[in-house]
């Protein structure tokens, strides 16, 4: 029987369940997990936000697809303050260096919130120049390259201060706690089995 689930990942937690250098894992979620079940994608150690999880593997490898255009919604708290001439550069293809190899990206969703979000403070707290404004900014992206959105908006000059997965498909972060799991109901299914 596949399950399905939705965690809000933690600062500082890997996107598994073995535990590597110090950082917790998955496996430290207080949450009775089923054996079979990992993680849809990753979020890296210093970005926070929802993470979905399943033991269906032919979802797995749908919601990955770059060809399937399944989105992916990323709120960035970013240093300076972007103009939307600025957004404009990050929704267009941008050639970004991945693991050595040149990567284009395709093009993407990017606005500026407004109004700004109320996210918890994270922990530890993000470092804070006086003189340096902070914005926030949303990406919705249909790819997942190591570190993506963090280069992109370095590139565009505003290095990210703090990096949220706000949505995948149509599920979102609202109303999940740091650290807690909804699983998902036959309802909620439904839907995902419709982004195929």
């Amino acid at each position: 029987m596949y399950k399905y689930y939705l965690l809000h990942k933690p600062f500082g937690m890997l996107s598994q369940f073995t535990r590597e250098g110090g950082h917790q894992s998955l496996a430290d979620v207080d949450f009775d997990w089923p054996s079979d079940v990992y993680s849809v994608g990753r979020l890296d150690t210093d970005s926070e936000g929802l993470l979905l999880l399943t033991n269906d593997r032919r979802l797995n490898s749908e919601l990955l697809s770059p060809e399937n255009g399944h989105p992916r919604t990323y709120h960035a708290q970013v240093e300076g303050s972007p103009e939307y001439s600025d957004i404009r550069i990050l929704q267009s293809p941008m050639k970004l260096k991945v693991k050595g190899k040149i990567f284009i990206t395709k093009p993407c969703k990017a606005l500026i919130l407004d109004p700004q979000p109320t996210y918890p403070e994270r922990v530890p707290p993000i470092r804070v120049r006086k003189n340096v404004l902070e914005t926030w900014i949303s990406l919705t992206l249909t790819e997942g390259k190591n570190r993506q959105v963090r280069k992109m908006t370095a590139m565009a000059g505003f290095p990210t201060l703090r990096l949220i997965r706000h949505s995948i498909g149509p599920f979102k972060l609202r109303g999940i706690e740091a650290g807690r799991v909804r699983e998902l109901s036959e309802s909620d299914i439904n839907k995902l089995l419709h982004l195929r």
